[in-house]
């Protein structure tokens, strides 16, 4: 199967970089659409069975809005950055529980997304910034179990694609020792694989069974977080 994602998506990306402004975004308004939207929207499009069969509880939707695919313009509200447009595509990936009513939508349960852009692709599987409630619960259930932990942190299919990402506390959780053995993996406030693709990978006829894979080797951290905070996966 064909990749949706072609060279002109980047190139669009490319090009947006070098002109992040509302006129030039307005004239190539239609090459966006061509380029770039509808072949992500595709890509969720393909992405959808074998998400069914790989991670059953992740749902991506092909809306235009409201879906899975990540709105381009940037909220400037809070940034010295005021440049309107992002110069990524971001797929998300949400938890069955998000759509019902299982827990709140405002809340970060484990998930997945995609990112593309000119300088980096890639998936990213786990929880980012959880609410305090569920990094509390993710750091007992560590502390609690640490060999679970690390059974699903080590294991090789996950291993062997990602690596951990997300940021880390400078000093330790509180209610946590710092001498603690698991310390490391307790200062963390991100709980997130990272797997790097290649361009050349986004393009290849096998992208979506590649990305797929990807999703299948994050299952043991998906199901440590997702036992934590208590939803199945």
């Amino acid at each position: 199967m064909t990749s949706p994602i072609q060279p002109e998506f980047f190139h669009f990306l490319e090009d947006l970089s070098d002109n992040n402004n509302r006129e030039w975004f307005a004239e190539n308004k239609p090459r966006y659409e061509s380029d770039v939207r509808q072949p992500a929207l595709e890509l969720i499009r393909q992405l959808a069975v074998p998400l069914k069969r790989s991670a059953p509880m992740l749902r991506v939707i092909d809306k235009t809005q409201g879906g899975s695919l990540m709105r381009i313009y940037r909220d400037t509200r809070f940034s010295k950055d005021k440049t309107p447009y992002k110069t990524n595509v971001g797929i998300s990936m949400r938890h069955d529980a998000c759509f019902t009513g299982t827990l709140s939508e405002d809340i970060y349960t484990p998930g997945g997304y995609v990112h593309l852009s000119p300088e980096e692709c890639f998936v990213g599987m786990g929880v980012w910034r959880p609410q305090r409630e569920s990094l509390a619960a993710i750091r007992a259930a560590i502390a609690e179990e640490p060999k679970v932990w690390l059974r699903a942190r080590n294991a090789k299919s996950f291993r062997t694609s990602y690596g951990m990402g997300g940021e880390q506390l400078k000093t330790s959780p509180r209610d946590y020792d710092r001498d603690h053995p698991m310390i490391e993996d307790l200062r963390r406030i991100d709980f997130v694989g990272i797997a790097e693709l290649d361009r050349k990978e986004v393009i290849a006829n096998d992208a979506v069974a590649r990305i797929t894979q990807l999703i299948r080797d994050a299952r043991p951290l998906m199901r440590f977080l997702c036992d934590a905070v208590d939803v199945p996966y």
